[in-house]
């Protein structure tokens, strides 16, 4: 509430900027009148006695900072659209691979229950990025896990040759995958997806990206 000051100071400037909580960005033309604005943001936050978090402060270019997670890129054409950052799909990628550890003795149910408590809440933060590719690499990468604890959980080359025999797959196909026990992730992505499909995941409870 007391930076409320603070945004009406930038608007009665007329400068274009974000603000959630503590964290701001303004959005100027040029290094130097960046340079020029944060002067003047040091006086104004004197004035309301706070200080500027130097570390965490710069000026720079627009492209390759991250705000709330969000980051903006130049795209086709020379237009500029809103992206997840780097960090933000990276923090992603660690939760997901924390929930589809292939050890600890969770089974598929379980490891479904925490994606619904995640991937939702996730892809509804992000639904402002303006980069659908982003989302399909994601899903892609995350069915490629699931595949591979899937076959980790049937474990034995008997088990997984009659499962995958079940759900459609060829005498070939499924003898492939039960011969390659402890390879998960290398043949959870050679032609299972045809076999362990969205749809499959669908029907466990697991939530899509896309």
């Amino acid at each position: 509430m007391l930076l409320d000051e603070v945004d009406q100071a930038l608007t009665k400037r007329g400068h274009r900027f974000v603000r959630y909580a503590d964290d701001c960005n303004v959005y100027v033309r040029s290094q130097k009148a960046g340079e020029r604005v944060l002067r003047w943001m040091r006086k104004l936050y004197a004035q309301l006695h706070l200080r500027v978090n130097e570390k965490k402060t710069e000026v720079g270019s627009v492209f390759g900072r991250k705000f709330l997670g969000y980051c903006l890129r130049r795209w086709t054409g020379n237009t500029v659209k809103m992206a997840v950052a780097p960090k933000a799909i990276e923090t992603f990628k660690q939760r997901i691979k924390t929930i589809t550890k292939r050890v600890g003795g969770r089974g598929m149910t379980q490891v479904a229950e925490q994606m619904r408590e995640y991937l939702p809440g996730w892809k509804s933060y992000f639904r402002l990025a303006q980069t659908p590719q982003t989302f399909k690499n994601l899903d892609s990468w995350v069915r490629h896990r699931l595949r591979a604890i899937q076959l980790k959980h049937w474990r034995t080359g008997t088990t997984i040759y009659s499962r995958l025999r079940s759900l459609g797959a060829t005498h070939e196909q499924a003898a492939l995958m039960a011969g390659g026990a402890g390879h998960w992730w290398r043949h959870s992505e050679a032609g299972l997806n045809r076999i362990l499909t969205v749809k499959y995941f669908d029907s466990l409870g697991f939530p899509r990206l896309t």
